[in-house]
């Protein structure tokens, strides 16, 4: 049969033509046991860590914890206890939240009474760098030999 082509290279027709018995697309198992998972190997650092934080919908100001949320933002003075700050707020739902409220509240980034509210918190990854014993963090260079004795300790010979 492989004497009736053009051209001898493989194609899709050859695929499969020793077990016509096994379902269309369905691959052979292999034989022998699996090779065993390598737990030995080195282990990445977690360089940047989750931070939950609170953030003015307004001037994405990060809140500090324990911020009074009758109050307003420290930042750009928006009111803190309104729609737009709440977790429940969602503009494609019926009165743009997400519980059953009675009536609609009209302005959503004024203040407001809603008992339903809750701060809206997220989770975001810090990119502070941290401090270990073994890389300490350096301070920025403030001046143009600190910046070239840094670069060449970085590249130099260990002895």
């Amino acid at each position: 049969m492989d004497d009736d082509r053009k051209y001898k290279q493989r194609g899709y027709m050859d695929t499969g033509r020793e077990s016509r018995d096994r379902p269309l697309g369905e691959r052979p198992k292999p034989n022998g046991p699996r090779p065993p998972i390598d737990v030995t190997g080195p282990r990445l650092p977690r360089l940047l860590q989750n931070v939950v934080a609170a953030r003015c919908f307004s001037c994405s100001t990060a809140l500090p914890p324990g911020v009074d949320w009758k109050g307003k933002c420290p930042k750009c003075g928006a009111a803190l206890h309104c729609c737009k700050q709440c977790a429940n707020f969602e503009p494609s739902t019926r009165f743009q939240c997400l519980k059953p409220i009675p009536a609609r509240i009209p302005v959503k980034d004024q203040a407001n009474e809603c008992a339903l509210f809750e701060p809206r918190v997220t989770v975001a990854r810090d990119a502070a760098p941290m401090s270990n014993h073994s890389n300490p963090v350096q301070p920025a260079p403030r001046n143009p030999n600190d910046a070239r004795a840094a670069f060449d300790n970085l590249f130099k010979k260990s002895e």
